[in-house]
């Protein structure tokens, strides 16, 4: 198994044309966060993180840079994705941003 250099730095970026999130360590793209856009809402549908990379923290640091980015456009979110669900519950300073009426069925809040 490959193991990661713990001081990566893990660049998360919007790719809108693909409807994803980007985990990237330099050119290498180590995980996607995928969405679909529902009027004024984001709705978050599934993580990928390349195996080699899974429990080094490109999941966690994928659904923290969705969830600022989305934040400072002013998206409100439907979540669908376990991993980003788990996420929002353990970091509830997230949670203002799921839609009132379409929060998703991953959220156990």
């Amino acid at each position: 198994m490959a193991t990661m250099d713990e001081t990566a730095t893990i660049d998360v970026r919007d790719n809108p044309e693909n409807r994803t999130y980007e985990a990237r360590i330099g050119d290498e793209i180590v995980g996607t966060l995928v969405y679909e856009l529902a009027g004024n809402r984001t709705v978050l549908t599934h993580t990928w993180v390349e195996p080699s990379r899974r429990e080094h923290g490109v999941a966690t640091a994928l659904s923290q840079g969705a969830l600022d980015d989305l934040r400072a456009k002013g998206r409100r979110i439907t979540v669908f994705c376990t991993f980003t669900a788990e996420f929002i519950e353990t970091h509830p300073d997230y949670a203002d941003l799921l839609d009132p009426e379409h929060p998703g069925t991953a959220i156990h809040m």
